[in-house]
């Protein structure tokens, strides 16, 4: 075991919020630290389509070219089916964005690696946190990291990020306080069709169930199905193939009609459902980001888009480096996360009738805005690194 490393920042988590956060922050002139247990450019659990707030992200770093380079088809349009009523909603341009994307994870997270790496973040891959290392008033001053020989070292680090995940270990060891907590949970069940003739984001709903179809990278569309967690658990879970169809022929038969004359790569992908949270985001000499700090429902589409919104937050609080820069990050993403948390939660009870969705719908939709107008507010941000 050694301790001659030291950085500014160490981030448990390469994925689409440790990546973005590392390379703002390595931008910003701060010495990184990248971590990830996985391996680079591995696939995870997503629902894939970005919203405006997140394609405006990638815009104004720099990134939305690579996206598009990489075969990500643009998204001009969507369509909300609440039952046999088709609402067509074309996507405006704006701030500079004329459509929407929704890159497989395969893709966007690898980009962002790499553009931290490029921004001068160190990135390694095959590394786990084995504990953190405290102060003696204890305050996080780094951690103990297990390398991909299973060695054992110890990094010093004046933040430590967690961006690892829904059951982030970060959180676990710093005991992070959980602020508010959903009251519902639905489960999804997705696969990766070829042969699927839908333009832009179509989503699907009838009562107690809703699908959609998002266009992703290859020529493919990422098709899911959502229901109730309890109905997942009774129905759905002992024959994935069965119950998903069910559930995509019960919202939508045209759909349904579309899965028979396309062709699925590989497997169905089942999430199981768990309820939302925020966590205290932040505390001595630890931050979390993405679903380590601010998880809410799938349903909504919308956790991807928050996870590079607040990986800008917090990268500029670390930058300025200030107790008041880090309870700014805080009050900042909980005033933007609150209302989208509350109607996400609202939209996944399944309780409601198709014109009480759309109602809701109405709601999410300046709560988003909202998002969107801060995010443009923030200006144009460092694209390179300070010498």
């Amino acid at each position: 075991m050694h301790s001659r490393e030291r950085y500014d920042a160490l981030v448990v988590g390469a994925r689409c919020a440790g990546a973005a956060t590392a390379m703002l922050m390595a931008r910003r002139g701060l010495k990184v630290l990248v971590i990830d247990r996985g391996a680079y450019g591995t696939d995870t659990l997503s629902t894939h389509a970005l919203m405006r707030g997140a394609v405006l992200q990638l815009h104004r770093w720099g990134l939305l070219p690579r996206i598009v380079e990489l075969g990500t088809p643009a998204v001009r349009s969507t369509a909300f089916h609440y039952g046999d009523e088709v609402v067509e909603v074309a996507i405006k341009p704006s701030h500079g964005m004329d459509a929407l994307y929704a890159p497989r994870r395969t893709v966007l997270d690898s980009l962002l690696v790499d553009a931290a790496w490029e921004a001068g973040a160190e990135i390694r891959h095959g590394h786990s946190l084995a504990g953190l290392v405290r102060r003696p008033d204890g305050r996080v001053s780094g951690a103990m990291v297990y390398d991909t020989d299973g060695h054992l070292a110890e990094i010093g680090a004046d933040l430590v990020v967690g961006a690892d995940g829904i059951g982030s270990t970060v959180a676990r060891m710093v005991e992070a306080p959980v602020l508010h907590t959903a009251r519902h949970a639905t489960a999804a069940v997705y696969g990766y069709w070829s042969g699927i003739a839908a333009e832009g984001y179509r989503w699907h709903y009838r009562e107690g169930v809703s699908t959609g179809t998002i266009p992703t990278n290859a020529g493919q569309h990422c098709v899911f199905a959502s229901v109730p967690a309890e109905r997942f658990r009774d129905e759905i879970r002992h024959d994935l193939a069965a119950g998903y169809r069910r559930a995509v022929a019960e919202s939508s038969p045209e759909l349904a009609a579309a899965l028979d004359g396309a062709e699925l790569d590989g497997r169905l992908w089942a999430f199981a459902g768990r309820k939302g949270f925020l966590r205290r985001p932040c505390g001595p000499g630890w931050a979390l980001v993405g679903d380590a700090g601010y998880f809410k429902d799938p349903l909504t589409a919308h956790g991807i888009t928050d996870a590079l919104r607040d990986a800008e937050l917090l990268a500029d609080a670390a930058a300025r480096g200030s107790a008041a820069a880090f309870e700014d990050y805080a009050q900042t993403r909980d005033a933007l996360s609150l209302p989208l948390f509350e109607v996400t939660d609202a939209i996944a009870s399944f309780t409601w009738n198709l014109g009480a969705l759309k109602d809701l719908h109405h709601t999410l939709n300046k709560a988003m805005k909202r998002e969107v107008e801060h995010i443009a507010a923030l200006g144009t941000p460092q694209l390179e690194a300070t010498p």
